[in-house]
């Protein structure tokens, strides 16, 4: 039986999308004949959900909730999580993610440990978006970083990306195109379309009858709601309309004290919402937002976008028109720059006049969703472990992994 390594900061019941995938991934590697195991620092013994046939082992401090960890806690989880690893029975290929942010020079190092194969997962691009995320460093050490990490991704055998945007931006590191893959985030198996009404989240706020413009997601840096709070402004006095905002981050605080300070009484705010009630949550929602700031594509793709989908909602993106994350909504919403207020109270207005479309638009958005899943997420993974397993072995020459068509 193969066997795979997969390294990451969070697993659940942390909190974090990486985790969530990275769980998904997991249990489906395992019933495609995979011996699975998990690095993920949190303390030993603590509350899991470990898939079957998947071991987990933790590197031993608890994971911080909310706003998220600064620099120095990332570092010290890089630290655990490596002498975790190195301390691990032999693996045959070994999947570093990008939580923390430096987890792909790990990857050689536990490859060479191991004698695998070695694969970065790439969520983000680092240090590329340390700026983006608040983060500034002075040149000199951005510029060591940045080497550093050229220099890692360079080593390993593959590198996924989750766009083509992301996928070009590595090209521009060094990494070699045929080593690199697209395989993009799919949905939160647990999202599916769910009737507005009757819905305990709508029903709690108070929100039956109004049509309901939501954002549900990271509230981080990279994710500017300068537009949102604009176009809430502009329908304050429509009261059809009301705005949710679910989630946390580096930014909720902010968002949370303008919307107070603007008296925006048609903005209802959440917290993060667990597993079990994101389905419904999501689809409380007539018409979805993502934001992105535009200096960040390429470094990322907004994970929220694929389950407000799989919710079978259109959704508005607030970012690059020529992003990965635009190419997506393809007759399942529209593209607005990420600051355009006016532009999206006018586009929610013409959305919330016209249920037609918003049911068209919703259902092809649930119709695309579906057609790429965790389970198809895992068949391509598993085929790329293998190949790369088979030319280490000699039987095979140089991969030739084959792109999604749509990503």
């Amino acid at each position: 039986m193969p066997s795979i390594l997969l390294v990451n900061r969070v697993f659940p019941p942390d909190r974090g999308a990486t985790g969530r995938c990275l769980a998904d991934l997991a249990g489906r590697l395992a019933a495609l004949g995979w011996r699975v195991t998990v690095v993920a620092d949190g303390a030993a013994g603590a509350d899991v959900e470990t898939p079957p046939g998947v071991t987990l082992h933790r590197a031993g401090r608890g994971v911080p909730e909310g706003s998220g960890p600064d620099a120095l806690s990332y570092l010290g989880a890089l630290r655990r999580l490596a002498w975790r690893a190195l301390r691990l029975p032999r693996h045959d290929v070994v999947v570093t993610m990008t939580d923390p942010p430096l987890s792909a020079c790990l990857g050689p190092l536990l490859a060479a440990r191991h004698r695998a194969a070695a694969i970065h997962w790439s969520q983000d691009v680092y240090p590329a978006l340390l700026p983006q995320v608040g983060v500034r460093l002075p040149p000199p050490l951005f510029a060591l970083l940045d080497g550093v990490m050229a220099t890692a991704l360079r080593r390993h055998d593959a590198v996924v990306a989750i766009g083509r945007c992301m996928a070009r931006r590595l090209a521009g590191a060094g990494v070699a195109g045929e080593r690199v893959t697209v395989l993009p985030n799919w949905p939160d198996p647990l999202v599916r379309p769910l009737a507005k009404e009757p819905n305990r989240v709508r029903a709690g706020l108070g929100l039956e009858g109004r049509f309901v413009v939501a954002y549900s997601g990271n509230l981080g840096l990279a994710h500017p709601m300068g537009g949102v709070l604009k176009a809430a402004a502009l329908l304050r006095d429509d009261p059809s309309v009301r705005f949710l905002v679910v989630g946390e981050g580096r930014g909720h605080a902010a968002f949370t004290e303008a919307v107070r300070s603007r008296g925006l009484a048609n903005v209802a705010v959440l917290p993060w919402q667990p597993a079990d009630r994101l389905a419904e949550s999501l689809s409380a929602a007539d018409l979805h937002l993502a934001v992105m700031a535009g200096p960040a594509e390429g470094l990322m793709v907004p994970s929220k976008l694929a389950s407000a989908m799989a919710a079978g909602r259109p959704c508005l993106f607030l970012g690059p028109e020529g992003s990965e994350a635009a190419r997506r909504l393809d007759g399942c919403g529209g593209v607005l720059a990420a600051g355009d207020g006016a532009g999206l109270a006018e586009a929610i207005r013409a959305y919330a006049a016209d249920p037609a479309r918003c049911a068209a638009e919703g259902a092809k958005a649930a119709a695309v969703a579906a057609s790429w899943t965790a389970d198809h997420a895992a068949l391509r993974f598993s085929a790329l472990a293998e190949a790369l397993l088979e030319r280490r072995r000699g039987r095979m020459g140089a991969p030739a992994w084959q792109r999604l068509p749509y990503a």
